[in-house]
């Protein structure tokens, strides 16, 4: 069976001897006939040898102990009814297969387990390939599922190993290494992909790039806790696996339940850059993703908890002022927040700091032209708030008691029914008496031992997860204007499983522009600028304590979800119409920064070439950052990729109104701006800006006729 789409082809092969295989994932083969299959299924099957490995394992979608795999098994569970533990090595077999579209649904059953799963696979328009399994439960007694993973094969070429870690405020540190034999696993246990998590496990050939090498990756589209494995077998075989994290008892079903899976997720392409425009165009489909994200004032860097009509009246007027089209009122209007120790869990209006309710502010920023969004942590609660002191039995715990906060906060158990309708209730009120267009949605606290007390302590990670989308997915079915910002102490919940019912990351709490350039670099592998929050902070980052200027600042937050994290009413005259400039820049290329195609540069030198291009290829945008001082100055020219070779394009550099002149700069900056072909851009290239350290330079590319 083969499906075609984005120059990628997928061919399955399934039978009722085995379970489905995939024969060929990665480049287009052009629409095959049913003997041309056929000839490539014998051709691709390998010779038998007096192992007890079978000869179709390798390519397995849902590899089996019962087949003579020795690798990671696809299923792991066992019956707990009378006879218990038995069904712990399920051999399925294929009853049936159907192609609607792009989807390819393939039943598969196993009698003697009492189980039966249906593994769907779709290839989208761009050539994302995505799976997902439903095993149901056909037994007389509970089926106790402790994994269930799926897995795509690459190619031996496949040589090395990339995916990221991190800390708070540190996120998206790319770690390399060899794909060695056995496994490699990255694992999230906190309840959310986490600021350590790997994002995508990629595997591609040795030295691979942003564009060069063939390269392959899985992302598991889920907010909770999860594995991404590479596996090499001592036989050759290389596979890239994805899977839910069950803690022990969590999924139980009982007899005719059936699980669902989260969407594995899975790119390739020769570069980073073709692997990651197949997941951009798969978040530009659906339809949380707007035709423009709008340019956002958040109150947090600029007043804390520090709150009144008086302080924010001043600030909504520069914000319109500016450009700004959304105000966001952060941590701080609630409860008796003072601080981050107390009240979460308490979501009515602080009238000590509000006497008239939010209204008025709200009411204001309408009347400016702008949207109005606000901070909330439904997940989480405080033990000094008037909801802990009244419903202790909503705080999620093990059985030893609630255990050591973090950050203040414990967990308020969404699973429980009426934890989970009385923070709805909130939401929904708040949402209609306030005129709310925008919720930044924050995940601060880890779950770790998180159970449900009304179920005796039950593991309960899962359950929380489900219930958080459950309630975005509610409110926007409610307000279907509503955008929601998936925000978890930075880029803690960043996952295609979130953005279904967001419309916005938050990639860091760092708003460095050094640490930026890292941050948003490499979470462009899955997400496109315009789902990423970037702001300009203030001139000393909070995080780091390094000052930056303010053009340094405006360039890097141009290329996302641009936002100003700022006090702009302390800001001089000047600098408030500098910060002005950027917006307004922002907004002139904002067609091109959230609808072109991201391309970015592999350079041997300390300079960063990464940019937008229209998809005419007509028009482009890019940035030139040099972060840090090496041993040598950068001297390497510029060499713009992805543009059309034989086209002409007008080269110029660009700033806003006010910006910085830079005292120097090269021949072809100054007098007529010069036109050259793409093929001369990328393979000669043009001389760089002369860039000090921790400095930013933009270039625009156009089309000329002739």
């Amino acid at each position: 069976m083969q499906l075609r789409a984005g120059e990628t082809t997928l061919i399955v092969a399934s039978d009722a001897d085995s379970s489905p295989r995939v024969l060929h994932w990665g480049a287009d083969l052009g629409a095959l006939a049913p003997d041309d299959l056929e000839a490539l299924e014998r051709a691709a099957t390998p010779l038998l040898g007096d192992s007890v490995i079978t000869t179709r394992i390798p390519e397995a979608i849902l590899p089996q102990l019962a087949d003579g795999w020795l690798g990671l098994p696809g299923i792991e569970g066992l019956r707990l009814g009378a006879p218990s533990g038995t069904g712990w090595a399920p051999k399925f077999r294929s009853v049936g297969d159907r192609i609607d579209g792009p989807r390819l649904s393939l039943d598969l059953a196993d009698p003697e387990s009492g189980l039966a799963l249906t593994l769907e696979i779709e290839l989208e328009p761009g050539g994302l390939l995505r799976l997902r399994a439903r095993l149901t439960n056909l037994g007389d007694t509970d089926y106790e599922l402790r994994a269930l993973r799926l897995a795509v094969p690459v190619p031996t070429h496949a040589e090395e190993l990339l995916d990221f870690t991190g800390t708070w405020a540190n996120e998206r540190h790319p770690q390399r290494r060899e794909f060695g034999v056995g496994l490699t696993s990255r694992e999230s246990r906190g309840g959310k992909p986490g600021l350590d998590g790997p994002l995508l496990m990629l595997a591609g050939e040795p030295g691979f790039g942003f564009r060069s090498g063939h390269t392959y990756g899985v992302h598991l589209g889920w907010s909770g806790n999860q594995r991404l494995t590479a596996e090499r077998r001592s036989s050759g075989e290389r596979r890239l696996i994805a899977e839910e994290i069950l803690a022990p008892g969590e999924l139980v079903l009982a007899p005719l339940a059936t699980h669902e899976t989260p969407w594995t997720y899975a790119s390739w392409g020769v570069g980073l850059d073709a692997l990651a425009a197949r997941f951009h165009t798969h978040l530009r489909s659906i339809s949380r993703v707007r035709e423009s994200a709008p340019v956002l004032v958040n109150t947090w860097e600029a007043a804390y908890f520090e709150h009144s009509l008086e302080r924010f009246d001043p600030l909504a007027r520069a914000a319109a002022a500016a450009g700004a089209e959304m105000f966001v009122l952060d941590d701080g209007w609630f409860g008796a927040r003072d601080d981050d120790q107390s009240s979460l869990g308490d979501w009515f209006i602080d009238a000590r700091k509000w006497p008239e309710g939010l209204r008025p502010l709200s009411d204001l920023v309408h009347s400016l032209g702008m949207d109005f969004g606000l901070w909330v942590e439904p997940e989480m609660i405080n033990l000094d708030s008037d909801l802990a002191r009244t419903h202790p039995e909503w705080i999620a715990q093990a059985g030893h008691g609630v255990g050591p906060a973090s950050r203040y906060q414990h967990v308020l158990d969404l699973a429980h029914p009426e934890a989970y309708a009385w923070i709805s209730e909130r939401l929904h009120a708040l949402i209609r008496e306030i005129g709310v267009d925008y919720l930044k949605w924050d995940h601060n606290r880890y779950l770790l031992d998180a159970g449900h007390p009304h179920l005796g302590g039950r593991a309960g990670m899962r359950d929380q997860s489900r219930a958080a989308l459950a309630l975005m997915a509610e409110l926007i079915a409610e307000f279907p204007g509503l955008r929601i910002e998936s925000c978890a102490a930075g880029g803690g919940r960043i996952d295609l499983g979130v953005l279904e019912v967001s419309d916005r990351v938050w990639p860091s709490d760092n708003n460095d522009p050094l640490e930026r350039l890292r941050v948003q670099r490499w979470t462009g592998l899955l997400v496109p600028p315009e789902i990423q929050g970037t702001h300009i902070g203030a001139a000393t980052a909070h995080t780091t304590g390094r000052t930056s200027d303010l053009d340094t600042r405006g360039s890097v937050a141009l290329w996302g979800n641009m936002g100003v994290e700022l006090d702009l009413t302390a800001l001089a005259e000047p600098e408030r119409e500098r910060v002005a400039g950027w917006i307004a820049l922002h907004r002139e290329y904002r067609p091109l920064l959230h609808h072109g195609t991201a391309v970015t540069a592999d350079r041997r030198d300390a300079l960063e070439l990464s940019g937008q291009v229209s998809s005419d290829r007509d028009r482009a945008l890019f940035l030139v950052a040099y972060p840090a001082p090496t041993g040598s100055a950068p001297t390497d020219p510029l060499r713009f990729p992805g543009l059309r070779p034989d086209v002409r394009y007008r080269v110029r550099s660009v700033r806003p109104e006010g910006a910085e002149t830079p005292a120097e700069v090269p021949a072809w900056a100054e007098g007529n701006a010069p036109v050259l072909t793409g093929r001369m851009l990328e393979e000669v290239g043009i001389t760089p800006p002369p860039l000090r350290p921790g400095r930013t330079a933009l270039i625009a590319l156009e089309a000329v006729a002739g």
